[in-house]
């Protein structure tokens, strides 16, 4: 049995907010020793496609911290007006890249050099009608039983 502590994580989503917590979870935990994997399924996919259009809306996120103060007198359904959403993600990129944050690719790539092995379940993969080229190289497929084989013998598994 080997000393070294296994990280599993499960990406289901396919928002900006959202792409962040596995890539920069398993880069860490690669930093610090782990054998890391992670299984992206359903809206999770979305963050290993080659072009990458995420976007963060404040609909239905209640936690979403809002510019201007706009959460204490901007009506929660206004958010819903057509152009908020990619206004809400222009603001969002803008916030990351002001305090230093790593993009979503560049978090992926650092991700892949430290050999976290990024894994895309077929089942999803062919329930939405993707194809290998619309997904970045040095990905596996597999399905829930690839997870299952890793995640058993981890030390750490998060769902995300």
């Amino acid at each position: 049995m080997s000393d070294t502590k296994k990280l599993a994580i499960i990406a289901t989503k396919g928002s900006l907010d959202w792409a962040y917590p596995p890539f920069i979870l398993a880069s860490t935990a690669a930093a610090l020793g782990y054998e890391v994997q992670i299984f992206f399924t359903f809206y999770g996919l979305q963050l290993l496609r080659k072009k990458l259009d995420l976007q963060v809306t404040p609909l239905g996120n209640p936690g979403m911290p809002m510019p201007l103060g706009m959460d204490k007198w901007f009506p929660v359904a206004l958010t819903a007006l057509p152009g908020m959403q990619g206004m809400m993600t222009a603001m969002m990129k803008q916030k990351l890249k002001s305090k230093g944050v790593a993009s979503i690719e560049e978090l992926r790539e650092l991700c892949q050099e430290a050999e976290v092995k990024l894994i895309a379940c077929q089942m999803t993969v062919d329930l939405f009608d993707f194809t290998p080229d619309e997904f970045i190289d040095g990905i596996e497929y597999g399905g829930a039983a690839t997870f299952f084989e890793f995640a058993g013998e981890s030390d750490i598994c998060l769902f995300i």
